[in-house]
This record gives structure tokens, C-alpha cells and sequence, in this order.
């Protein structure tokens, strides 16, 4: 009778205790932080106010640094996870996020390359290198089956992934997927951010907010203030040259159901790119009518139905 309950008492402590729980002490380097990161890293908390749901921030060591993940959403969920857009950090998908965590528990990652709350100290020097980084953060939060969101490169990355990791990804969604599907079209807007780059940083970041989204004056402040310090930190945009489409062998190997979002103003894709997804074994392609590449921000409550109904629909598969 004693070691029944004994074992019963271990079986309950187990499924009580946090199996996140030695994640969750703040690093030294966010604790510690200099004047201009300590800055940015207050101005990131403040974008995650903007989220309206509860969460929590893990910190996890791994082979070339700690990835910061931040987790959402009822713990009986199905696993969803998200990979930003360059430079965005997870607090971007604060549109998004809401709508996400009712039926699904969410992961978002920090990019270890990009600014965020992840960080580096061993570099990273390969795509396939960037993809054990993922595999290996995974791993840690023991995510045996699992959903992905890409959003522009996140949606390059989240390709990668899938490729060398189908067994376990349930669904891609790729929001206005970058080099992914279709090469980036040449246009005045792309031209226009190429020319910002000679410009000061603040009009260059103008710029490029004018020409990514369809309403830009629709963006929050709170998350801009920590955009603008984070492209402040000046970090090397690895592997933008190794991003190009992937052939349509690779594209026609995932097996899982895919649905590829793109504005109908994207200076990134095409109605090419929703031809190619239609063409997928499992794939759909749509356009968001007003919206461009930040589709996720300017048309959210479209957006977020239509990621929740292709998630329901992929999770009964």
C-alpha cells in the first residue's frame, strides 16, 4: 500500500512539475546588459505587453548560444511554432498571437543570428548549420510533432526545416515567403529599399516600412521604438545570398499539408508564387486583398481565420 502511494505521489509531482523549469532563469547578458542593449531589451518587453496573453520565456543553452522562446497557449495544445521575419523578433506576431494561442500551445524562437533576446557566442558559419540550431532547440522542448509559421525569411527558414525534418512537422503556413517559391520580382519598391540603404538608418527604416506594408501608420509605435533599436544593433544579415527558391522537386517532396499567404501590394511575390503553391501535393495558395509583404499586420484579422481554419483542418489529418 506505501509503494503505491509513493509511486502514485511521484506520478502526480512529475505531471505537475514544469518540465520548462530550468529554462526559465534570466541570463546574465539581458541582467547585465550594456546601456544600448539593456535599451532594447526594455523596449522588447514592452512590444510583448502588446500581446494579451499570458506567457512565459524560456532560455535555452545550445551549441552556439541560448535561444530565447517564449510560449503561449493552453499546455493540452497542438505545438505551433513560429519563425519570424528578418529582424522582426517573436514580438512581431503580437497581431497574431491571440487568435494562435486559443486552440494551439505556441513556440516563437528568436532568430540567434538577428536581433531578439536570443543570443550568440559560437558563430554560426551555414544554412544547414542554422537548421541544427532549430533542430536542437526543438529538441529541448521535446516537440515530438509539431505545426510551423514562417513569415518572409522565417518562411525560407521554415522550408529548410521541413525538408530535413518532415517526419515531424505537421503544417507549413508561409506568410509572404521570401526567395522561397518564386525569385524576388525587381520593382520600384524594391529599388526604393535599395537606395535607402544609402540613406540614414531612420529613413531608412521609413522607407522600407512604406514600401513592405499597406498601411504602415497601422504598425504600433511600442513594437517600431523596438524594431528601430534592434536594426541599431547593425548585426550581419547572414546567408541573404544563399536564399533562393527551392527546386520544384524539393517543393513537391513535402508531404504535408501547406498554405502560402501573400498581399495582393507584396513587393516579394507574385500570383506566381500562389501557382506554385497550388501545385503542391498538399499545397494552397491565397492572396490578402489590401496588404503587403507585412500581411500578418495589415489585414491580422484575416489572416489570423485563415491560419486558424488550414491549422484545425491539418491537425484532423
Amino acid at each position: 500500500m506505501k509503494l503505491f502511494l509513493w509511486l502514485s505521489f511521484s506520478i502526480l509531482f512529475m505531471s505537475c512539475t514544469d518540465k520548462y523549469n530550468n529554462y526559465k532563469k534570466t541570463p546574465d547578458y539581458i541582467e547585465k546588459a550594456s546601456a544600448a542593449d539593456k535599451a532594447y531589451y526594455e523596449a522588447y518587453d514592452e512590444s510583448l505587453k502588446l500581446w494579451n496573453v499570458d506567457f512565459e520565456e524560456l532560455y535555452i543553452t545550445t551549441t552556439n548560444g541560448i535561444a530565447h522562446v517564449i510560449v503561449s497557449g493552453p499546455k493540452n495544445g497542438e505545438p505551433v511554432v513560429l519563425l519570424h521575419g528578418m529582424n522582426a523578433s517573436s514580438t512581431m506576431w503580437y497581431p497574431n498571437i491571440e487568435a494562435l494561442t486559443e486552440n494551439h500551445r505556441v513556440f516563437a524562437i528568436d532568430f540567434i543570428l538577428e536581433p531578439g533576446k536570443s543570443y550568440l557566442y559560437n558563430d554560426i558559419e551555414s544554412v544547414e548549420k542554422v537548421i541544427d540550431w532549430y533542430k536542437e532547440v526543438l529538441f529541448v522542448l521535446e516537440l515530438d510533432s509539431f505545426h510551423v509559421i514562417g513569415a518572409s525569411k522565417g518562411g525560407w527558414l521554415a522550408v529548410n526545416l521541413a525538408l530535413k525534418h518532415q517526419e515531424k512537422i505537421k503544417s507549413l503556413v508561409l506568410l509572404s515567403p521570401a526567395q522561397t517559391l518564386t525569385w524576388i520580382r525587381p520593382s520600384t519598391d524594391l529599388l526604393k529599399n535599395i537606395v535607402s540603404l544609402f540613406s540614414s538608418k531612420e529613413k531608412q527604416i521609413s522607407q522600407s516600412l512604406e514600401s513592405m506594408s499597406s498601411n504602415a501608420a497601422n504598425i504600433s509605435e511600442v513594437y517600431l521604438k523596438q524594431y528601430r533599436l534592434g536594426i541599431k544593433k547593425d548585426l550581419e544579415n547572414k546567408f541573404m545570398a544563399s536564399m533562393k527558391p527551392f527546386s520544384d522537386s524539393e517543393l513537391k517532396s513535402l508531404q504535408m499539408p501547406i498554405l502560402v499567404l501573400i498581399g495582393d501590394d507584396d513587393m516579394i511575390n507574385t500570383k506566381k508564387t500562389v501557382k506554385i503553391a497550388n501545385e503542391l501535393p498538399r499545397g494552397k495558395g491565397e492572396v490578402i486583398p489590401n496588404a503587403g509583404h507585412f500581411l500578418s499586420i495589415d489585414q491580422a484579422e484575416m489572416v489570423n481565420k485563415k491560419m486558424q481554419d488550414f491549422l484545425k483542418d491539418a491537425s484532423s489529418d
